[in-house]
């Protein structure tokens, strides 16, 4: 019997039932099924072994293609814990979970023994006669039974876990690689010969399944890649990542700071607080411009608010609890709360509407100490927050606007993004079908504006769908940073209204958003994509006068004086060491100026400019105020360089 496989562009080809994904590879071309790692059938993507039994759409999955690479670093996972299955006993090592992720994989594994890094190399020899040996791999499904004897046998609690956690109706297979096998849903490549490019990073401490009341494993990193080369750039990226680390730099660079007597909560230091500022006061500038207006609301609030904005029941667990009077009260996880209450203590006209009300706001919200992360992950932050009032006639319009607020902001850091819309999760609260018309609403704004974007299943807010934003660094990683959410839940929730044109009472729709996201991860960003070289606007010393010899520090502190008078952050250094030194203590510390005066610059009331990063050796000497004007313009126009 015949079956009709529809191929990605288009063609039409008969071939027998029972037909495997490989086959079809070997009958399109030898050098198709030599490269062929998986199969998609009808967009699912199995095993080369499948076997095809009705009509479909199939097409060969190889390195180049995204899911050929996550299929490669996923059965390099599994490679690995074989080589560990083998050097330290298979009796002696229990095997958590060993998922792909960005740009790698992990494997969560139960040893006595404390891995070290030369114990990682010696599993990636391992793993290359492994690979030297190109072990078969193959699929094979079990009843729930036998694999809760397989694995009990084996004494792993963890596997056991997992099978009682896969659905009844749904297959149960393992991977048999030689001696070794795992229980695992696929698909994979066909031999660990074709994993060819790979290196262990690095081992940490895991919770099994990230619960802190469970055991405590042993999470070993690595990644893989199709071409040596790309690990190579990969390493060199992570070398890089390093040097540029906002923790050290921080540190270095005197901006924040960390104590055990808070953790995970940031200290900002007074250069620090000055990158802060500048931050605020620049969105700050641009929502002004844009009839936002600016409120405060308390950081405790009554747990009845809570219950009501249906953060209770879908946030408590990353919630900060206390008693004020007998009363629970919550510290706010978010701003949104207060900004509805803000919004129904008075009474509202179609005609006010859009209302646009912005705040800086502190929040809370409870990290397990093993996430914390410097500024990344943290356990208090300052949101740029914003929440919009609309009628819905409104909202293309209003969602238009923050958009391109968001492209001019990250236009001034010279960052380019990615967009993704995220739908409804399993713990949303409402109604289905106002989701169905956010959602909606979402896609028609997006598909208006022509920006591509991308669809992220299940992964809006329990209130609402939402549009992300992911920056893109210097280094090419990415930060989800910017938000935008549609939220008719809250409006309900609030018991919200306005007085439309008929005189009747009609419920607003709130947008969310935020740009930087929270202020405190974003210089965290900031500081790593710039290297700590920040451009001069949010620089917080923008200019340093370096007298050559003590008889030049008068003049110096002089020219500091019209600097400051001028707006510009300046100061002098007329410290009793060698005028080298304080030149390579002024480029340590990424001043964008130094301003050499010496005699020549004292009689003619000038300066000697080195400018950071320049190649040029020489230092044109130009006047106080040529240099002001210089200085200046650049800070107003937020140059980049």
């Amino acid at each position: 019997m015949a079956i009709q496989v529809t191929l990605p562009n288009g063609a039409q080809r008969e071939y027998e039932v029972g037909t495997s994904i490989s086959s079809v590879a070997e009958s399109i071309s030898t050098s198709l099924a030599k490269n062929a790692l998986v199969g998609k059938i009808n967009g699912q993507v199995v095993d080369l072994t499948t076997e095809i039994a009705v009509d479909s759409k199939v097409a060969i999955v190889t390195l180049d293609d995204a899911e050929g690479l996550e299929v490669y670093r996923h059965s390099a996972a599994h490679l690995m814990a074989q080589a560990i299955k083998r050097l330290y006993g298979g009796e002696n090592v229990k095997l958590g979970i060993g998922p792909v992720i960005e740009d790698g994989f992990f494997y969560d594994i139960d040893i006595e023994q404390t891995l070290t890094p030369d114990d990682l190399r010696k599993i990636e020899k391992e793993m290359e006669k492994i690979v030297s040996e190109n072990v078969p791999i193959r699929r094979r499904e079990v009843s729930r039974e036998e694999a809760k004897n397989i694995f009990g046998a084996l004494g792993d609690p963890y596997k056991l876990e997992l099978i009682d956690a896969i659905p009844g109706d749904a297959p149960i297979s393992i991977y048999d690689q030689g001696e070794f096998f795992d229980l695992c849903r696929g698909p994979h490549v066909p031999s660990t010969g074709r994993i060819k490019v790979f290196k262990l990073l690095n081992v940490s401490g895991a919770y099994w399944r990230g619960d802190s009341k469970n055991k405590m494993l042993q999470r070993i990193y690595g990644t893989a890649f199709a071409k040596k080369q790309q690990l190579d750039d990969y390493l060199f990226q992570l070398e890089e990542a390093k040097k540029r680390d906002h923790r050290k730099l921080g540190k270095e660079l005197e901006l924040f700071m960390f104590s055990e007597e808070a953790p995970g909560m940031p200290f900002y230091l007074p250069k620090g607080m000055i990158v802060r500022n500048e931050l605020e006061q620049y969105s700050r500038y641009l929502q002004n411009a844009r009839d936002y207006k600016e409120v405060r609301t308390p950081f405790i609030m009554n747990q009845r608010l809570w219950e009501q904005s249906g953060h209770w029941d879908h946030y408590q667990e990353n919630m900060y609890f206390t008693e004020v009077d007998e009363v629970k009260f919550a510290l706010k996880p978010m701003n949104c709360p207060g900004h509805m209450l803000i919004f129904k203590s008075a009474l509202r006209s179609y005609r006010d509407l859009p209302i646009r009300i912005a705040e800086f706001g502190q929040v809370h919200r409870h990290e397990f100490s093993g996430a914390l992360n410097g500024m990344m992950r943290v356990r208090t932050f300052c949101q740029d927050d914003a929440h919009i009032f609309v009628r819905p006639d409104q909202i293309q319009d209003e969602i238009s606007r923050v958009l391109q607020l968001i492209d001019e902001i990250y236009g001034c850091f010279g960052f380019e993004y990615s967009i993704g819309l995220s739908t409804r999760p399993e713990d949303s609260m409402g109604d289905p079908e106002l989701w169905d018309q956010a959602e909606s609403a979402l896609h028609s704004v997006l598909q208006a504006t022509g920006i591509p974007y991308k669809i992220n299943e299940a992964d809006g807010a329990f209130y609402g769908p939402k549009i992300d934003f992911r920056i893109t660094d210097a280094l090419k990683r990415s930060w989800q940073c910017a938000t935008i959410q549609l939220d008719f839940q809250m409006p309900e929730k609030f018991d919200l209204s306005y007085i439309g044109d008929d005189g009747q009472k009609h419920r607003p729709v709130v947008i969310h958003r935020a740009i930087y996201g929270s202020i405190d991860r974003f210089i965290g960003i900031l500081t790593e994509h710039f290297a700590g070289a920040f451009p001069l606007w949010l620089s917080p010393v923008q200019a340093i006068v370096l007298p050559i010899a003590p008889v030049h520090a008068e003049y110096a502190n002089a020219v500091v004086e019209k600097l400051k008078a001028e707006g510009v952050r300046a100061v002098a250094d007329d410290r009793n060491e060698k005028i080298g030194y304080r030149i390579r203590e002024a480029q340590l510390s990424k001043t964008p100026y130094m301003l050499v005066v010496g005699d020549n610059e004292v009689s003619t009331q000038s300066v000697a400019v080195r400018k950071r990063g320049s190649q040029d050796q020489s230092q044109p000497v130009i006047t106080v105020e040529t240099i002001l004007t210089q200085l200046t313009s650049e800070i107003a126009n937020k140059a980049l360089s």
